[in-house]
């Protein structure tokens, strides 16, 4: 039976820890609360003034600055943050609060969890290959296409609310950020390597396949060369942009076919480094991947002739352009964590359920096509497919287009983020905002909006208010008015037949 020992932290505050190994990452050695309330980490090796300087800053200056606040609260699902800072017997640690439970794997792998990861964390590499996912994943654990983009818009949304704060992860990766993709939950961890820029240099270049390519092609230049590229928030993007396509697709975006030196440690430095080159670029297809070099298990995710990464859809794809065309060399010029935030979310409302209930999907983004096919299984949609193109007023009486659409599919919420422009699906909605407004159905052969919380909802092209508990038939090219408020919607409607 393993000792309980008592510390104090040096905010004055008791901490007990049993002194048994849990579990041993690359620079600490993690111990249990005796409730399993909390975890002990120590790092093994002595850390200095700056280090313990900066572990302070990370408990309390910057931890307050998020948590204490107004909507602090909102962020305790998308970190494990460090709360209290403890030595003993010479060695520095850290507490931190527990994983919740739906971060570690129930079923674990096939064939009753040969590989014994029941009961262990859900490390995000588990879920960012294809390998992976077909070869080892009991289905159980895998989710659907839906909350591999709820995941992702999580982790997007905890990098936006860091970079906010003035503060770098330095290590963003697979490694570093648990997820949940049947619950569509993701927590940022390992939060004590946080870099401020001109105060607090990183600890670590990064994880591989995740460093930005110019802090691995100028790694060999002397610290403190101006020239030498370290982690930081513009770092951070290259990772965030890198975790959701493969989260997404299960494949990694540089990693082809294209062999640029013969040494393989010379190989590795320059395709992730300073030639580091897009596997779909459109135009230079020299690092296409070479299916021959992949394993059945691979398939079909990791051929993007087969599902390349347009099935992301369109908003996207512009940004998976953006960082790994534009801004691979150009750090200037990649996407912030709120612009795929923002992107993903208007993803969110071009999806459908696939039709097959044995896709291993589920879902699919809509191809803007008149015959709407799942990439994953090929199945066809086939029916009657509203899409609603949404139009804001800037000014009374008159709407422009958002640049925004709203798939419909039987018993989907309309909420009041789609209603307004002016409101945003983001941490800041209040418990009013969540509730829905609208729902739609397909009753009588019909497509339906039933009104729950309009008060203006009017169609426009019969100019008839729709009172409350009220549908209005969605009928091509109809008209309806959400919201008479600032920043209120119109819709037009467009059906897609596919018999």
């Amino acid at each position: 039976m393993a000792n309980t020992v008592k510390i104090k932290a040096t905010d004055g505050s008791d901490i007990e820890f049993v002194d048994n190994i849990i579990g041993a990452g690359g620079m600490k050695d993690v111990y249990f609360s005796p409730d399993k309330s909390y975890v002990v980490a120590f790092f093994r090796d002595k850390q200095d003034f700056n280090a313990k300087d900066r572990l302070q800053n990370i408990t309390d200056t910057y931890r307050n600055r998020i948590f204490n606040a107004p909507g602090g609260d909102y962020w305790q699902d998308l970190y494990c943050w460090p709360v209290k800072i403890v030595e003993y017997n010479g060695k520095l640690g850290l507490v931190c609060p527990t994983y919740p439970k739906h971060f570690f794997f129930t079923k674990g792998s096939i064939n009753n969890d040969f590989l014994g990861i029941k009961g262990k964390e859900k490390e995000g590499k588990w879920y960012a290959s294809a390998k992976n996912q077909n070869k080892f994943l009991a289905p159980e654990e895998k989710g659907d296409w839906f909350k591999y983009f709820q995941v992702c818009i999580r982790i997007s949304r905890a990098v936006r609310r860091l970079h906010a704060a003035g503060l770098a992860h330095s290590d963003l990766s697979y490694k570093n950020v648990l997820i949940d993709p049947t619950t569509g939950k993701a927590s940022i961890i390992d939060i004590d390597g946080l870099v401020v820029p001109g105060k607090y240099p990183p600890d670590v270049l990064g994880t591989p396949d995740f460093i930005a390519p110019e802090v691995i092609a100028t790694k060999s230049l002397k610290t403190g060369d101006p020239n030498r590229k370290l982690p930081s928030i513009a770092t951070d993007k290259h990772a965030l942009a890198v975790m959701i396509y493969m989260y997404l697709l299960y494949r990694h975006p540089l990693r082809g076919g294209k062999v640029w030196d013969l040494d393989s440690a010379k190989d590795e430095e320059l395709s992730m480094g300073s030639k580091a080159l897009f596997v779909e670029h459109p135009q230079d297809k020299s690092n296409r991947v070479k299916i021959r070099d992949l394993q059945p298990s691979q398939l079909p995710q990791g051929d993007p002739d087969k599902i390349p990464y347009t099935v992301c859809g369109p908003y996207l794809q512009k940004l998976f352009d953006r960082a790994f065309i534009d801004s691979l060399h150009n750090p200037a010029l990649r996407p912030t964590a709120n612009e795929w935030e923002d992107s993903l979310l208007k993803t969110v409302d071009l999806m459908q359920p696939c039709q097959n209930p044995q896709c291993s999907h589920k879902w699919f983004v809509f191809d803007n096509t008149t015959k709407p096919k799942c990439p994953f299984c090929g199945t066809e949609y086939k029916g009657v497919l509203p899409v609603l193109n949404l139009y804001s007023s800037r000014r009374a009486g008159a709407f422009t287009p958002d640049d925004y659409r709203l798939m419909v599919y039987h018993n989907q919420y309309l909420y009041q983020w789609h209603a307004n422009r002016n409101i945003s699906a983001n941490e800041r909605l209040t418990d009013e905002q969540k509730k829905p407004v609208g729902y739609f159905v397909f009753h009588g052969n019909k497509w339906l909006l039933v009104n729950q919380r309009l008060n203006d909802l009017e169609d426009k092209t019969e100019n008839k208010k729709v009172p409350l508990n009220q549908a209005v038939e969605l009928t091509d090219g109809k008209q309806i008015l959400l919201s008479k408020e600032d920043g209120g919607r119109l819709i037009i409607v467009q059906l897609v037949t596919n018999k």
